[in-house]
């Protein structure tokens, strides 16, 4: 029997999840909250608090049950820049930092063109490609001592082996740093000199190497434990289906991001000023995508998953209670919008409100969908398959089937495919549609208000 420890480090919590490789299933986890440390010389990712938490949960999680492999999964638009010692030069910086935004103007006339790249301009860091442009700006000296400039996932895998790799998942993700139609580094990496910064690409799912000694002694797991290349967390939820489903379809990753992804869509044009881009699957194959930060939004807001009572969803059509777009306001397909309630939230009795703000993210999602020509049925993954109104309103929305995911954590069962070498047919459970009369006048309404807003 195989045992796959996934490291899953998100934007809001980090994991270890120890997944059976044989039939997928979760059996362990252990959790951290994922914070910034803001400090000089600008905002960061705690990585050594992060590397102790790992180290710690290998050790505690390789009693329980033995390891016998290593996957990486994590968010995107994070780079680290690592020295020939194999320490950072600069600390990881955090990508909601507008630091970068000092040198955007420049930074424009340098970058790739949307129709090469598939990167949208986006706000504070979340371009990878502007947040190097502007340490190698800002930090000339650190800068000049880079060996490696490694993605998220990388970095990771890097510290666990010692071996450097790139991999286009996560140089796909909106990082401006990747040409997804042509399978190459972009124009920017070689105007800025930075090829020789980029290890070899490799494979989501290539062996990297064995873990290194010292971490084998310290946490007493196995010194031939492999650690595959790793993967960017969307296209980790979305690899089961990639393997396992013929399209069209798409998938909806949700976490601190809700990512939109799709499979076989029709042709459309993407809208760059709406947060519309290609992403890169494990394949190496382009996807149209869309995303807004909708697990941020339902933090914000004190959002609840669970199934909430009748009278509170036709409390919410009868008044007709929205939430407009957007919040946050800087990103999303409704950008630079502020978020508005149409009813005052303390007017509303609290399920109320949860139906409200379910309803937002949903109608949100499903504008995504629009965007990107998605087509053929919905799946949903992450925390927000267990909420009843979204899953419910955006099939009302949308139109077509939605399907739940069966896992509350399908990032880290998709990096666990990394490791096995195949993929389980992903459970999936239907959504009963069954939302009282004016469902679908309220979808329409919302949409009115919030594209004349």
């Amino acid at each position: 029997m195989k045992t796959i420890a996934v490291v899953d480090i998100g934007k809001t919590n980090a994991k270890v999840v120890l997944v059976d490789g044989e039939d997928f299933r979760e059996v362990a986890a252990r959790t951290m909250p994922n914070g910034v440390v803001n400090a000089a010389p600008y905002p960061h990712f705690d990585t050594e608090k992060l590397w102790a938490f790992l180290l710690e949960s290998f050790a505690a999680l390789g009693r329980e049950r033995p390891i016998d492999a290593i996957s990486v999964t994590t968010h995107g638009a994070t780079v680290a820049l690592v020295g020939e010692d194999g320490d950072l030069v600069l600390p990881v910086l955090d990508y909601e930092h507008d630091g970068p935004q000092a040198v955007a103007e420049a930074y424009r006339a340098i970058r790739p063109r949307f129709e090469d790249s598939g990167t949208p301009v986006l706000p504070v860091g979340l371009n990878a490609g502007l947040q190097v442009y502007w340490q190698s700006k800002a930090f000339p000296d650190a800068f000049a001592k880079t060996r490696w400039l490694l993605m998220y996932a990388q970095y990771w895998s890097f510290r666990l082996t010692g071996i450097a790799a790139s991999e286009v998942t996560s140089l796909g993700c909106h990082a401006d740093l990747w040409e997804p139609r042509k399978g190459r580094f972009s124009s920017l990496v070689e105007s800025q000199g930075w090829t020789r910064l980029m290890p070899p690409v490799r494979k989501a799912g290539d062996v990297l190497g064995p873990i290194l000694p010292e971490i084998a002694a310290a946490t007493g797991i196995k010194p031939d434990v492999p650690v595959h290349c790793g993967i960017h967390d969307s296209n980790a939820s979305l690899l089961p289906y990639v393997l396992t489903r013929t399209g069209p379809y798409a998938v909806v990753s949700t976490g601190t991001w809700v990512v939109v992804m799709a499979i076989g869509a029709r042709p459309v044009a993407l809208d760059e000023a709406r947060d519309t881009l290609i992403n890169v699957n494990a394949l190496g194959d382009p996807v149209p995508s869309a995303r807004f930060m909708g697990g941020r939004a339902f933090s914000v807001l004190g959002g609840k998953s669970g199934d909430l009572p009748s009278a509170a969803i036709v409390e919410v059509f009868r008044s007709g209670a929205m939430l407009l777009p957007s919040l946050p306001a800087e990103s999303g397909p409704f950008p630079g919008r502020r978020a508005t309630w149409t009813v005052p939230r303390e007017d509303l009795g609290e399920d109320a409100a949860q139906a409200v703000i379910a309803f937002h993210l949903a109608l949100m999602t499903a504008t995504c969908l629009d965007l990107i020509g998605a087509e053929g049925s919905v799946i949903v993954e992450g925390p927000f398959a267990a909420n009843r109104a979204f899953l419910i309103m955006l099939e009302v929305a949308t139109g077509r089937a939605v399907l739940s995911g069966g896992s509350a954590t399908g990032t880290s069962v998709g990096a666990a495919c990394l490791a096995v070498g195949r993929a389980p047919e992903p459970a999936m459970a239907s959504v009963e549609d069954n939302l009282p009369e004016g469902a679908a006048d309220y979808a329409a309404r919302w949409r009115k208000l919030a594209c004349e807003g």
